[in-house]
């Protein structure tokens, strides 16, 4: 299972969506791969945002040897599923699909969660704050993800 979160610049949301769930397939023993990407251009080979990176680590991960990438059409072909963040990041990924199967491979990650209508995870980029909020969601989202495999 390849799995691909994105959110706008990947450098906070995605990469902790990416090692939240990374560590959880790994203590499941599954055979996933996941990656992470933003949908924008600005952050192309950052590492994660500090702010991310201490919140990864507060909860025992290490995200900073990620880097941010750009979204990409090869995405849709390369994925088996791809987790958008938000609306917005949801909306701009579909818009590059191409055929029936690949729209089906597009998801937001909070769809996972028993309040479906919980909607987007929000961007902590400019609310200190907001990163272990953003976190804690993505981590029930995460829990939900797994648990859909078993």
């Amino acid at each position: 299972m390849k799995i691909l979160m994105v959110c706008l610049g990947n450098i906070c949301r995605s990469p902790l969506a990416q090692g939240i769930l990374e560590q959880k397939a790994a203590e499941k023993g599954l055979n996933w791969s996941v990656d992470s990407a933003g949908t924008g251009s600005w952050h192309i080979g950052e590492s994660p945002d500090p702010r991310s990176v201490y919140t990864a680590g507060q909860h025992g991960l290490d995200i900073s040897g990620q880097r941010a990438r750009q979204f990409r059409r090869q995405d849709l072909q390369d994925f088996d599923l791809i987790l958008a963040m938000d609306q917005s990041n949801y909306q701009e990924i579909l818009r590059m699909a191409q055929s029936p199967e690949e729209e089906e491979k597009v998801r937001k990650i909070l769809d996972f969660t028993s309040d479906a209508t919980a909607g987007d995870v929000p961007d902590p980029y400019w609310d200190d704050d907001g990163f272990e909020k953003v976190y804690q969601m993505l981590d029930k989202a995460c829990d939900k993800i797994i648990a859909t495999d078993q």
